[in-house]
């Protein structure tokens, strides 16, 4: 953002020796005022996805965003990923091959407590139940979904960690 305003005060002819200034000056009041401004944090992140193509598009777009993605196509190979490594969060759908969603998340929160765990599918309601035997403290973001409402959704959930 600061650069898109130092940008556009060049290209205005400012003086961006001043503008740097009172940009800096206007960051430290806001931050005075407000408290300090939160980055979102970057995530470690497991995914398990069965389709090919959703896949490929949420590594692509939050390694973009800056998170380090690792990506599986069934629940058994995201299970064993799991095993081996530590990740902030599990991103998975439900129903895919072999292990499912729902199965892998009750695996990997009892391995690692704190990662948190969202899942995006078509079946919320499936997730939802009480009988899914999913963690308690899950979120859920039904399919189909905005890339934007997943980006903010995944910086909630690693800001409340």
């Amino acid at each position: 953002m600061a650069s898109i305003l130092l940008n556009r005060a060049a290209a205005a002819g400012a003086d961006l020796a001043n503008v740097k200034v009172a940009f800096t000056l206007a960051m430290l009041e806001a931050t005075a005022l407000l408290g300090p401004i939160l980055e979102p944090r970057m995530a470690r992140i497991l995914l398990a996805e069965d389709d090919d193509s959703l896949r490929s598009f949420l590594v692509t777009n939050l390694s973009r965003a800056g998170h380090e993605v690792q990506a599986f196509g069934d629940g058994d190979s995201a299970w064993e990923a799991l095993e081996h490594s530590a990740y902030d969060l599990l991103l998975t759908d439900i129903v895919m091959p072999g292990l499912d969603g729902i199965e892998l998340a009750r695996r990997g929160a009892e391995a690692d407590p704190g990662m948190k765990i969202v899942f995006i599918t078509g079946f919320a309601a499936v997730a939802l139940s009480p009988q899914s035997q999913a963690p308690k403290d899950a979120k859920v973001l039904s399919k189909p979904f905005h890339l934007r409402d997943l980006v903010v959704e995944i910086e909630r959930v690693i800001a409340a960690a």
